[in-house]
């Protein structure tokens, strides 16, 4: 039975929102697993189907579960995750900050690096080495590779089986986004041979030079932001 609002100072829909979470949790739905319905929610809880809904609308706003009109509710495929957990949007000095989380990527990166050459599977590396192929051809034929740049960095970080990291990628995304702005592209083959070396190491499976490699990349990063 849910706790009075009283009890636990919060509104029923937010008791019954607590309460729906454990239920996922307990239940082992994954990303994108329906969730039952309104009526089926409410009887399981036992409150009514306009408190499952505030109770949802809750979780929506905090990305833990998707609502889809005329489908129903899904799980998110990255629970509670937002795309700016930080704030960072609201920073108004760019440079300053694209200098900053350039800094607390040299902090984690290859440490992350090193994870994922622990870990990786063989099929995590394909999906890298394939990224990396497409990068190669979006930079040679000079157009924008800053979607499949995320795309590998979050591979890699989602390789390392750490399960705080992929929390961390809307940062990562974030400064990746910033940096190819800012310096508008400008490194080209940098970025090709030190992500064929990130890559290769993970192959390999070798953690310190997975390290290194991600460390020279970012380097090449750093120094372009100071020109």
């Amino acid at each position: 039975m849910l706790e009075s609002s009283q009890q636990k100072g919060q509104s029923l829909a937010q008791q019954v929102a607590s309460k729906m979470e454990e239920f996922i949790k307990e239940q082992r739905y994954k990303g994108g697993d329906k969730l039952p319905n309104e009526f089926e929610l409410a009887t399981e809880l036992n409150v009514g189907r306009g408190t499952i809904r505030e109770a949802i609308k809750l979780l929506a706003a905090r990305n833990v579960v998707i609502i889809q009109r005329g489908k129903g509710t899904f799980v998110s495929e990255n629970p509670g995750l937002t795309e700016d957990p930080l704030g960072l949007s609201f920073i108004t000095d760019k440079k300053r900050l694209s200098h900053d989380l350039m800094d607390v990527r040299v902090m984690i990166e290859p440490e992350i690096a090193k994870l994922a050459a622990e870990h990786a599977t063989p099929a995590e590396v394909e999906e890298m080495e394939a990224i990396c192929l497409v990068i190669e051809k979006l930079i040679h034929e000079n157009k924008n590779h800053e979607e499949k740049d995320i795309q590998l960095h979050s591979a890699i970080a989602k390789a390392s089986k750490n399960v705080v990291v992929p929390s961390l990628i809307p940062i990562i995304q974030t400064a990746i986004s910033l940096f190819i702005n800012l310096t508008n592209r400008s490194l080209k083959e940098e970025t090709i041979e030190t992500h064929r070396q990130i890559v290769e190491a993970i192959k390999i499976k070798d953690g310190e030079a997975a390290k290194k490699a991600m460390q020279r990349h970012l380097g090449y990063n750093k120094d372009e932001l100071k020109i």
